[in-house]
Order: C-alpha cells, then sequence, then structure tokens
C-alpha cells in the first residue's frame, strides 16, 4: 500500500489486516506520521512494515516491489490540497501522475495488475446536477483535481492496453471521522483546509474561531454542503474494491459516498452536540471555486461491491471529538 501511513491510507491497513491481508506500506512521510503505524499494530496486534519511499523515486519504489512482490497494491500515495495545487502545479503533477507512473511500470516488471486508486470527487468540479453519478461529465476546476483525473485516465490506458489489469478508481467525497478507538485519526500539517478538522482544532484550543466561508449560497440555511463519509466507512468501501477484482478485469469507477449531504452549518451543530461545546465561528466571503451542493449517487457501489456507508453525522463528529480530545495535539512527532 503506498500511502498508508496517512488519514485515510492508516484505517485501510487496519480492515485488511483484520481481514486477514498482509500489508507492507509504502510512504516517504510527507504528510503522515510513523506513529499512526505503530498505533495500527497495537490495534491489529501486529507490526505493519514501512518502506520509507517516494513514489517519485521510480528505483526506490522497483526495489520495494521486488522485495515484497505483491499480489494488489492499494495506491494513497499523493498531495491533495485544493489550495496549495494552484500555487505548486508542478509538484502535484510530479508527485500524483508521475509517481503513479513510476508505480505502474514497477507493477508491470513485478507482474502485480492489481490496482485501487485513491481518487476524489474533486474530478466532477461543479456538477450540474445531484447526486452526482460516475457517468458525470469530467471537469476539474484546479490542479489537484486534473492531476486525479490525469492518473485516471493513464490507468484506464493501461487497463485497455492490457485485459490482465484489474483496476478500481474510488471517486470519494469528504472523508471525516476517526477509529472508535480514539488511537487513529487525521492530523493535517499546518492550517487545516478541511472542515471537520478544523473544527476539532478549535474545540480543542488550538485555534480561536472557525471561517465559514458564505452564507449566501442557495441552500437551507446559505452555506455549502457537502457528503460527508466516514473514513472506516471509506476503509471498507477500498475492502470491498479490492475483493471485487478478484472477479473482474478492466477498470472500474465508484463513487464512494453517503448519498445525502450536510451543510457547514449542520455539521458545527452536530459537532457543538457531541462535544459539549460551542464552535465559535464568523462568515467570511466565499472561496473561489466553491460549489453550493456536492453529493454522491452510490448506488453503483451498493450493486457492484455490495458496499453501503453505515455511519451517520453523528458517529462522524463524535469519533472525530474522541481522537482530537485525546489527542490535542495531533500525533507526537516522529
Amino acid at each position: 500500500m503506498t500511502g498508508g501511513a496517512g488519514y485515510i491510507g492508516s484505517h485501510t491497513v487496519v480492515q485488511l489486516v483484520e481481514s486477514g491481508h498482509e500489508v507492507v506500506v509504502l510512504d516517504n512521510l510527507c504528510t503522515s506520521r510513523r506513529a499512526a503505524l505503530d498505533r495500527v499494530a497495537g490495534l491489529v496486534g501486529a507490526p505493519v512494515p514501512l518502506r520509507q519511499v517516494d513514489v517519485r523515486d521510480e528505483a526506490q519504489v522497483q526495489a520495494v516491489l521486488d522485495d515484497v512482490r505483491p499480489d494488489a497494491v492499494v495506491h494513497f500515495a499523493g498531495l491533495k490540497a485544493v489550495g496549495e495545487s494552484v500555487g505548486d502545479p508542478e509538484r502535484y503533477y510530479r508527485t500524483n501522475v508521475a509517481g503513479t507512473l513510476n508505480l505502474v511500470r514497477a507493477m508491470q516488471r513485478t507482474g502485480c495488475r492489481v490496482l485501487v486508486f485513491s481518487s476524489s470527487a474533486t474530478v466532477y468540479g461543479d456538477p450540474a446536477a445531484v447526486p452526482v453519478r460516475e457517468d458525470f461529465p469530467l471537469q476539474p476546476t484546479n490542479p489537484y483535481g486534473r492531476s486525479k483525473l490525469m492518473v485516471e485516465q493513464v490507468l484506464r490506458d493501461v487497463a485497455a492496453a492490457d485485459p490482465t489489469w484489474r483496476v478500481a478508481l474510488l471517486r470519494y467525497f469528504n472523508p471525516v471521522g476517526a477509529h472508535p478507538s480514539g488511537r487513529i485519526g487525521e492530523d493535517p500539517l499546518g492550517v487545516p483546509s478541511n472542515l471537520l478538522p478544523y473544527v476539532c482544532q478549535v474545540a480543542v484550543g488550538r485555534r480561536d474561531r472557525l471561517h465559514v466561508f458564505g452564507d449566501d449560497y442557495p441552500t437551507p440555511d446559505g452555506t455549502g454542503v457537502r457528503d460527508y463519509i466516514h473514513v472506516v466507512d471509506l476503509a471498507a468501501g477500498h475492502l470491498a474494491a479490492l475483493h471485487a477484482l478478484g472477479h473482474r478485469t478492466g477498470c472500474h469507477v465508484w463513487n464512494l459516498g453517503t448519498g445525502r449531504g450536510y451543510s457547514v452549518l449542520e455539521v458545527v451543530a452536530a459537532f457543538e452536540r457531541a462535544a459539549r461545546r460551542v464552535v465559535p465561528h464568523d462568515v467570511v466571503d466565499r472561496r473561489p471555486g466553491d460549489v453550493a451542493v456536492c453529493y454522491a449517487d452510490p448506488l453503483q457501489a451498493e450493486a457492484d461491491l455490495g458496499w453501503t456507508a453505515k455511519l451517520g453525522i453523528e458517529e462522524m463528529v463524535q469519533d472525530a471529538w474522541a481522537w482530537q480530545a485525546a489527542n490535542p495535539q495531533g500525533y507526537p512527532p516522529d
């Protein structure tokens, strides 16, 4: 697994190991912590091997795959901050696109042709309608989204050229929450770019106030509506996709979401109930590129994978707060 020490990766490692899979993590730890895998090992009762390698280094990636000889790869490694991608697009294309090309070449050479790719609903851009289906137009509006779409196209072409490839493109919406143990969770570096980790840091005293970007959208309370999915459900989706590839060749696309949206203020209110504290917030100007409403149509994943999201907004905020309250500064430094 690439990027397995990160937020979604670490939760997926737990479920893979608990399901009987042997997992080796390839991660350069640029946005993640070794401590996350130490805690995963405690949760699953077994060490999780880590190879500290950057996907941009093809020789290192090849050396790991030659040694491990994996049956399948789950590919999380990549950069994912929209604003940062606008300011430094070259870094995003080099990491997300060229890094994936390195991985695919290494997989080809070692005879491994089963890949689950961590894509994003960002590839849809501003959808013309909701809920968003997999056959909607793909029109990302920033370099991060375009890098994900480029990788999707690379993998489609690879699978078309060689029918022995089995590829899952998982477009997920807004991952939130944490493992119910409170041992692993989301620990963004710097200022969080997503809503719930920012809310958590305000609640724990690391930040003064939440900024709500716009309250004049055409939504019930004027704030943006998004499809938030519990990271435990999301990890289960990766496991379901991996198992589905056991009997499916070619390239397949699945949305992973709940099928309903929550506004910013609804999330804040749910969090305040769970944490039993007020989250001070100010309404500020909209952010460029933000859309009013975006949520998934997850029916294809249910039909093909037998997967549905089981955890609602209450569990999402409860588990996020349990993680943050127990780890006010996030993971300890390596």
